[in-house]
């Protein structure tokens, strides 16, 4: 029997019906082989991060319970990205720019994977407040290998442009 792993995992999208999407996201997470979702933050509208000339997004964060490896889930939430209608350009081109559904794999337990196309923890999860802010909501306790309690990190971000939706 493999051994479960909890993943936090980011959600994110700005085109289309994008509350729709990241809730059908959150039952296709949880739909998946080996892994069930324990918890799910409510859904926050964030204003767009890196690529500011585009539409505010949708963003949630989730806690899922798995005994899939790393990769594999990856690649099972790359599929969910897709049948959500995300297309990733090749060369990253679009990396910050607006898209149906975005999943980032945010934690792995404590696993620490710097690997082509997966690097966990995210490189840049300690100063996105549009991940934390979801994220310390169902796990007010987490630790961000490297940079301390995300409730911490998210105490000294400028929040006041996050808003809880519903």
């Amino acid at each position: 029997m493999s051994e479960r792993t909890q993943a936090c995992i980011g959600l994110g999208a700005n085109l289309g019906d994008a509350v729709a999407a990241v809730q059908g996201a959150l039952q296709a997470l949880d739909a998946l082989p080996d892994t069930r979702l324990l918890r799910a933050s409510r859904l926050y509208r964030t204003p767009a991060w890196g690529k500011t000339d585009q539409p505010a997004f949708v963003n949630a964060a989730a806690i899922v319970e798995t005994t899939l490896d790393a990769r594999t889930l990856l690649d099972h939430m790359l599929r969910i990205e897709r049948d959500f209608g995300r297309d990733r350009a090749g060369d990253g081109s679009d990396r910050w720019g607006a898209r149906t559904l975005d999943l980032d794999l945010l934690l792995f337990g404590d696993a620490a994977i710097d690997e082509p196309g997966l690097r966990v923890p995210h490189p840049h999860l300690h100063e996105r407040a549009f991940a934390l802010v979801p994220l310390v909501e169902i796990a007010p306790d987490l630790v961000i290998p490297g940079h301390g309690r995300a409730s911490d990190l998210v105490a000294a971000m400028v929040t006041g442009d996050i808003h809880a939706l519903g």
